[in-house]
């Protein structure tokens, strides 16, 4: 029974002494006191003094790594002092609120850069000299490593459907539809799955339209895209060349570095 009593007590505690955020016409409050002002640009947010003059802004990055795995954060950077911007997480005070309230709220309660007298400046030059390190869970981790695997093999894939790396010929797709380009999402759903070859024309596997799954031809399989909602949503579809970097990492024998090799026909069926 004293157990249940001081907690209520504590919470009690915490609701009476909780700062009242609110942002109003530009202008943040906390406990009913205007302490700054704020504007916007796109995804940048100004943050200036009740004089408006600006301070520092914060700008969000929402971006897509790997197939279905994103990355959200804000970069910081002090109008006063431009030589370095920094990179860290924000929160939000509910799971619906927008990009305005997660800046003024992370600002408020995470840094401590606004507090009841203004823009503290000496929190924000302290933020800079004392960055906090990223907290990325292990899917954020794994799809970072994966993606900087990719990035060293410099995949595209050209107007034939060849696949290149680093500029060398390494495979090529084959049932590409006639109206094929490749930078070209793949919405089609057909008969005959758009397969994968090496530059010796060596079977790799294959891309599955009507399930988005990709098959190796060892047995692997991967859907490459899932569908998401809310704020991170994405294209359900994906690009041949995301195709064939998930190849690249789901069969390491694909490609690798290797001299210029020739590379087989290119076939250019059909698909009804």
């Amino acid at each position: 029974m004293k157990k249940s009593i001081i907690i209520f007590f504590i919470v009690l505690g915490a609701f009476f002494h909780a700062q009242n955020i609110k942002t109003k016409r530009g202008i943040i409050n906390l406990d009913g006191i205007p302490v700054a002002k704020l504007s916007n640009k796109s995804n940048e947010y100004i943050f200036m003094d009740l004089k408006e003059t600006p301070l520092y802004t914060i700008k969000f990055i929402d971006k897509s790594i790997v197939d279905s795995v994103r990355d959200s954060y804000i970069l910081v950077n002090r109008i006063y002092n431009r030589d370095k911007i920094i990179e860290i997480d924000y929160s939000s005070p509910s799971a619906f609120s927008g990009e305005e309230r997660s800046a003024v709220y992370t600002s408020v309660k995470d840094f401590k850069i606004i507090d009841n007298k203004g823009i503290n400046v000496k929190n924000l030059d302290e933020l800079f000299s004392n960055a906090p390190k990223r907290k990325l869970d292990s899917k954020t981790k794994e799809a970072y490593a994966i993606r900087k695997k990719i990035d060293k093999l410099n995949i595209e894939v050209n107007k034939v459907g060849e696949i290149l790396s680093n500029g060398v010929p390494v495979g090529y797709f084959t049932n590409l539809p006639v109206s094929f380009g490749s930078e070209d999402t793949i919405i089609d759903k057909t008969f005959l799955d758009i397969e994968i070859y090496d530059a010796k024309s060596k079977y790799i596997g294959k891309y599955i339209t009507t399930t988005k799954q990709l098959k190796t031809a060892a047995g692997k399989s991967f859907t490459i895209y899932r569908e998401m909602s809310g704020r991170a949503s994405i294209l359900k579809f994906p690009t041949y060349k995301a195709i064939a970097e998930r190849m690249a990492i789901m069969d390491p024998n694909f490609i690798r570095i290797q001299e210029k090799v020739s590379v087989g026909p290119v076939s250019k069926d059909v698909s009804n």
